[in-house]
């Protein structure tokens, strides 16, 4: 019976092969037309191509509500749609140029649900390597972050068991890439490899207009240890976040005086940072495998601070690769606040305090108070296509939605959900 390879081989054989949607030749081709003009062309190709996708559709018992795998996506499987393709679908190619030995260039572009309903390409990965030596390298361009375990393969479902990361951990920072520069460096130590890396720059961030608005001096800083089937990773990340919807309440709360400053300056988050901090490991000797991953989010205000975590593990069987998930995430940030005493303000003022005052304990009512388990089953159909059944149930905590959103009326916090998710994942 053949044994399904293991994911660090899937992974590397997605990025051994190389082979991209013609759109993304035109630029790298044009590049390769000027600078060899006149050339030899009989020699081997400078360039190499990969591509990804996934088809998936998923439904949710929720009807007054929406489910996504992204805080940036618009709507997704419940109140829009009860059968939502959205929330998983896409396709993304890659090309790779190998200029010399030491000089390289990458662009991966990739289609999916954005936060303006559009499935416009994005440019995910842009970026030139100069690697002097075999031990470190210099990237510059957009760059996927090293924030989490697998944060550069997140997107390619074919290179993971399971359908979706867990939301309750990936959706605790919504950046994941950065134009900037990065650099690494790598030690093999017998079996041992360590591979340290840095990151600083500007994050390409959209998002829906009243949310963030701006996202700056971000920088991260990941090390990964490889110790034949183990890989142990860390990451510290540090931005600086504004939120536009929030920066006009909290404006306003500053017009009451010393009392609303006094609020204003606990939750504002203009000017502060945000922290994330992860730790993840995976083991996979081939016949099965575990992983799991701790983040944990603070903030320098008394807002959106949140803890998260899961563990998931599989066994192979031929063709077939069942799975058991288990991911929670917890606020660690108030959910309620009296605001301002109404009673002490002019009749005038009465109305408007009030209503900041709904305002700000709504906003802290989003803190999202989840767990989720999963379970699954892989089928590798055939080389480079497998197809994956997940039911997910979702426990919210009380008073929570959770990281659901289009919250209607109708919708009841601290509720269950029940998720089906169905998914053909193929690279190329």
């Amino acid at each position: 019976m053949l044994m399904q390879s293991t994911r660090r081989e899937r992974l590397r054989a997605w990025r051994s092969r190389r082979i991209a949607a013609a759109f993304i030749l035109v630029a790298m081709l044009g590049i390769s037309i000027g600078a060899h003009a006149g050339g030899d062309d009989t020699g081997p190709s400078i360039f190499s191509f990969s591509g990804f996708g996934t088809l998936g559709v998923v439904h949710s018992s929720e009807d007054n509500a929406d489910f996504t795998a992204s805080s940036l996506q618009p709507n997704g499987a419940g109140y829009t749609r009860s059968w939502s393709p959205d929330v998983d679908s896409r396709l993304g190619a890659q090309v790779t140029a190998h200029f010399t030995p030491q000089l390289s260039a990458m662009l991966q572009v990739i289609s999916e649900q954005r936060y303006d309903k559009t499935y416009r390409p994005l440019i995910e990965w842009a970026n030139v390597t100069y690697q002097p030596t075999p031990e470190f390298s210099v990237r510059l361009g957009r760059i996927v972050l090293p924030t989490f375990l697998i944060s550069d393969s997140r997107k390619v479902g074919y290179a993971n068991h399971w359908v979706r990361p867990p939301v309750e951990l990936y959706s605790l920072s919504p950046i994941f890439d950065n134009d900037g520069a990065s650099a690494t460096y790598t030690r093999q130590m017998g079996e041992v490899v360590n591979t340290l890396q840095g990151t600083f720059g500007h994050p390409h961030f959209r998002a829906p207009p009243g949310g963030v608005s701006q996202v700056k001096q971000l920088w991260v800083i990941a090390d990964t240890v490889e110790y034949r089937s183990l890989t142990l990773h860390i990451a510290y990340q540090v931005s600086s976040y504004n939120y536009e919807s929030l920066d006009v309440t909290f404006d306003a709360y500053r017009d009451f005086g010393p009392q609303g400053i006094a609020i204003a300056d606990r939750y504002d988050l203009v000017g502060k940072q945000a922290r994330v901090i992860t730790a993840g490991a995976m083991y996979d000797p081939g016949k099965w495998f575990a992983t799991g991953e701790w983040a944990d989010r603070s903030l320098h205000s008394e807002i959106d601070a949140s803890t998260a975590w899961y563990v998931s593990g599989g066994y192979r069987l031929a063709k077939f690769t069942p799975y058991l998930t288990y991911a929670e995430r917890k606020s660690k940030s108030r959910t309620f606040d009296p605001g301002l005493d109404v009673s002490a303000l002019p009749p005038d003022l009465v109305g408007p305090a009030t209503g900041l005052n709904t305002t700000l304990n709504e906003i802290l009512a989003l803190a999202v108070v989840q767990r989720t388990i999963s379970v699954g089953s892989r089928w590798d159909v055939m080389r480079d296509i497998d197809l994956k059944l997940q039911y997910d149930r979702i426990n919210l905590g009380a008073g929570s939605a959770g990281t659901l959103i289009n919250v209607q009326p109708g919708f009841q916090r601290g509720g269950t959900v029940n998720l089906l998710s169905i998914a053909i994942d193929f690279v190329w």
